[in-house]
């Protein structure tokens, strides 16, 4: 089958959507939803190269839907799908994982053809039941479940959750040799090449899609590899990006040796949370973020269907723990918050969170259970009374840096103290100035104090920060955003730099009580500061433990043309 494109004009706001079918097995076909311009996936998810959507349709003796595809696409998916088969003809609709890029049209395709069976994982079913609100034919499957279509087509389900989401099953099929994993082993990467003919072209966003997804769940991605293992795979297609076939076993060995280095890591947080309830997805995901930044592992465990010797085994290699409240009414989660309890000792930290389902389990008196065996509070309660926004997911992101920075504090000490000595000291004598980033989006504000900046291009005009991974701010220096430069006089910097130095809450307001106003990019500018830059982000480069920051020049003004900068000197160069 020849590659069809079809354009979509007409929705500007959107950015250009094309979509893309081709014949990738036998009686098999992908239809890629191609959004070229998308810009952005999570708050801190910046896309260089837009994204796809892929779903496939296999045609046996019974015919299967493996997953859907945005709502975006919702006029063109069904022009394509509609020319591929009649719907009423349609058997089956494998769910890999219910995230609303791929299960954006379930719910419709039900009322379209209701005769279809959804195949999908237990925690899956329970979360379409909530989502499409009327009865439909379902199949739960487990990992080594077959379903067989005829014609060869004979499919077997592996296990894979977390990854991304709690209930993600991978589909394999035996007559094409073919694995379809959704996520995993994805990339945020849109071209009209279907397969993975040039992997340099891709290999960026790659890494850059499985740091920002996988590697908060390490274990996880090993524990799917290794069910894998015995499958004879000829090419992975994924849920995001081109499919993957000519380096086939090159992009698993990543996978395995990145995952294998995080896995190995001293530190661990056991992240509790009730799939389905509530907002509990969502913002365990948002805390995972945080801790992986600070390069710490997360272990997320589902409240609801994990077995208490798994909940036992994980809490004995923690050293923080983060649980989402479940609701009451759960009895497993209740049994596992008691095993929890009864493991969890006092060299551990502990951070609780609200879920907002309407019948969590109250925290304050399982916070208190905690403080009575010892456990550090990593931050307060986070209490979720409306549904959440960016704020929300941010205070959450700086809520699992918080608990991230406090377990590492002894092994950054310890880097500390390893350098050098006369190394240390003559890094020490690069001095550099004093500044304030300020950085707003879409109603989430932030700042940080900042001394490696320095002046990088002058035509376009640009300049480059280096920027700590577990920064909170990190979130809002991704392509395309905007920020301002602050630089502090040598006459007045010390009151912004003790301030801007403190240790902010998850969710405090870093600007109370400095004077401030806004710049025509929408970020704050400090009143007191000797100049100031408004810059956009234009590259990012990974540097180990910091990000390189590029960011043009757009426009900026000097409040005290005779005043000088503020300098920074260090006496070893090891640490800030």
């Amino acid at each position: 089958m020849v590659a069809v494109t079809t354009s979509f004009k007409d929705v500007k706001p959107q950015g250009r959507l094309t979509v893309q079918t081709i014949e990738i097995g036998a009686q098999t076909t992908a239809i890629r939803c191609l959004d070229w311009d998308r810009d952005r996936f999570d708050i801190e998810f910046g896309l260089r190269n837009g994204t796809t959507y892929n779903s496939f349709l296999i045609q046996g003796e019974k015919t299967a839907l493996i997953d859907t595809s945005h709502r975006k696409f919702q006029q063109l998916y069904w022009q394509k799908l509609t020319k591929l088969i009649d719907l009423s003809a349609l058997d089956y609709l494998i769910i890999s994982h219910t995230e609303p890029d791929h299960s954006g049209l379930v719910k419709e395709l039900l009322q379209l053809a209701p005769q279809v069976t959804v195949v999908a994982a237990k925690v899956a079913i329970q979360f379409l039941d909530d989502m499409v609100h009327h009865p439909f034919p379902s199949l739960i499957v487990k990992n080594g479940d077959r379903l067989d279509l005829g014609n060869g087509h004979e499919l077997e389900f592996v296990s894979a959750p977390n990854l991304h989401w709690p209930d993600t099953i991978f589909t394999y099929d035996r007559k094409t040799r073919i694995l379809f994993t959704c996520d995993a082993f994805g990339m945020h990467y849109c071209d009209d090449r279907v397969f993975d003919e040039e992997p340099d072209l891709i290999a960026a966003d790659f890494k850059y899609y499985y740091d920002c997804l996988m590697a908060a769940n390490a274990r996880s991605v090993l524990s799917a590899i290794k069910r894998i293992e015995k499958l004879d795979i000829a090419a992975i297609a994924t849920g995001h990006g081109p499919l993957l076939q000519h380096y086939l076993s090159d992009w698993v060995n990543r996978y395995q040796q990145w995952s294998q280095a995080q896995a190995k890591a001293e530190t661990l947080v056991a992240l509790f949370y009730c799939q389905g309830y509530g907002w509990s997805d969502q913002l365990a995901h948002a805390i995972a973020r945080g801790i992986h930044r600070s390069g710490v592992a997360v272990e997320l465990v589902n409240l609801s269907s994990a077995e208490l010797y798994e909940v036992k085994e994980v809490v004995n290699l923690a050293r923080g723990l983060v649980i989402g409240m479940p609701p009451q009414s759960n009895d497993n989660a209740r049994a596992a918050l008691s095993t929890i309890l009864a493991a969890a000792h006092h060299k551990q930290a502990i951070g609780l969170f609200e879920t907002g389902g309407g019948e969590d389990e109250p925290i304050y008196p399982l916070r208190n259970k905690f403080q009575e065996i010892g456990l550090c509070e990593a931050f307060p309660p986070l209490l979720i009374k409306e549904p959440p926004t960016l704020q929300t997911e941010q205070i959450c992101d700086e809520a699992g840096t918080d608990i991230g920075q406090l377990l590492t504090r002894e092994r950054t000490i310890k880097e500390i103290k390893a350098l050098d000595n006369d190394l240390e000291r003559a890094l020490g004598r690069l001095s550099n100035g004093l500044y304030i980033i300020t950085a707003q989006k879409a109603g989430v504000k932030s700042a940080m104090l900042a001394s490696w900046v320095m002046q990088a291009s002058m035509s376009p005009l640009g300049v480059a920060i280096a920027v700590a991974k577990d920064r909170a701010i990190e979130s809002l220096l991704q392509l395309g955003d905007r920020f301002v430069l602050n630089v502090l006089g040598e006459d007045n910097y010390q009151s912004l730099m003790k301030h801007f130095l403190k240790r902010f809450p998850p969710g405090a307001d870093r600007f109370a009580g400095i004077k401030t106003y806004c710049a025509s990019n929408g970020c704050p500018i400090l009143a007191d500061a000797l100049a100031y830059m408004e810059c956009q982000v234009t590259s990012r480069m990974e540097c180990s433990d910091h990000w390189i920051v590029y960011g043009s020049v757009q426009t900026g003004r000097v409040a005290k043309l005779h005043a000088l900068t503020a300098v920074h000197h260090r006496k070893v160069g090891n640490h800030y």
